[in-house]
């Protein structure tokens, strides 16, 4: 079988290339999707901050023997995944941008691409496929439930993931680090990535600033409307953040945002699960198989490898209401909560 692995320097994708080719079932040809914003990288200067990850690529493929492609993706990226990221910023929500990536520009532009070329699509997310009878497909957790990424995985279709290899989604993250040592990989003692898919190395902070600017506001005791010091710009915080307020006597915590009066309203830590959320309705909701028979669920408000219990009740179309078991209080506006039966990702929608 026609596979393209979607490689990006990284140990994962490098392994998940070996183990394909390892397994003697597929022709595997390597894609690299150039997706960075030519922008930001003149902005903020230094270089290109990919070229380390080109490198890796490219030594991957050679000592691997697999063909490499190079797939220019940054007009879609712009388009269906960075202008969102903006317009939620600015509406005072926190986008999720790795789960627009996937189902857009990884599973969605790149498969547009590949159309009449390679038969399935493999990457080295920590995700399992399991298929069933008529075709139907179930997205299940990684093994690891530590580096699990079901929860960036959560919006893809039944169409995407029914082409989805994760080859090393049934492994640990040591057993793979192990593998990548076996077989000599170039990326073996690279560190994990921790940034956001489409910057790199550029600091997010520094990525909202270029493009959105600042806008001094107050910040303001949530209980007493006392001002307790001046916020950049709102788009810069998210409900349940801590760090990066510059208050003393803290801890406090973002528990509140007024768009119209460009306020950022916080608590002390004493008095945060005062504020938490137990009730929230999501909507926008995309299920992957079928919407949920059962109303007993588990939920992730956020990548991790917890999650929590819930009750999921339609409200409307396109409206739920989800009750969680234990109160959060990080619940923001715009992101994602992402429902499980266990094992299977089901899905997720948006906090509104």
């Amino acid at each position: 079988m026609k596979v393209a692995l979607l490689l990006s320097g990284g140990v994962d994708s490098s392994v998940a290339l070996r183990l394909l080719q390892e397994s003697g079932e597929h022709e595997v040809t390597a894609f690299y999707l150039k997706v960075w914003l030519e922008d930001e990288v003149h902005t903020f200067g230094g270089g290109c901050p990919w070229e380390e990850d080109l490198r890796y690529v490219r030594a991957t493929c050679e000592a691997a023997g697999a063909p490499l492609r190079i797939v220019p993706l940054q007009a879609e990226y712009r388009e269906r995944v960075v202008e969102q990221v903006l317009a939620e910023l600015r509406r005072g929500g926190t986008p999720s941008p790795d789960i627009l990536c996937n189902r857009r520009v990884k599973f969605g532009a790149f498969l547009d691409h590949l159309d009449g070329g390679a038969g399935r699509v493999a990457s080295g997310h920590y995700a399992r496929v399991e298929r069933g009878p008529g075709g139907r497909c179930r997205l299940l957790r990684g093994a690891d439930p530590v580096k699990d990424q079901t929860y960036f995985l959560s919006h893809v279709t039944q169409d995407q993931l029914s082409r989805l290899l994760f080859p090393v989604g049934h492994l640990a993250k040591s057993e793979v680090r192990r593998l990548a040592r076996d077989f000599g990989l170039p990326a073996r003692q690279r560190p994990d990535s921790q940034g956001i898919c489409f910057l790199g190395k550029i600091d997010y902070r520094e990525f909202v600033e270029f493009h959105l600017g600042r806008r001094p506001g107050a910040i303001v005791d949530a209980d007493t409307g006392r001002r307790l010091g001046e916020h950049r710009g709102y788009w810069f915080y998210t409900i349940g953040q801590r760090f990066g307020l510059g208050l003393s006597g803290g801890p406090w915590y973002v528990v509140g945002k007024e768009i119209d009066e460009n306020l950022i309203r916080v608590v002390h830590g004493d008095r945060r699960r005062e504020r938490s959320r137990r009730v929230l309705e999501v909507a926008g909701a995309n299920w992957i198989d079928s919407p949920p028979s059962a109303e007993r669920l588990q939920v992730k408000l956020r990548h991790g490898p917890g999650s929590t219990g819930c009750r999921l009740e339609p409200l409307g179309p396109d409206r739920w209401r989800l009750t969680l078991d234990e109160a959060d209080p990080g619940v923001a506006p715009g992101q994602h909560a992402v429902l499980y039966d266990g094992e299977v990702c089901l899905g997720g929608a948006v906090i509104r």
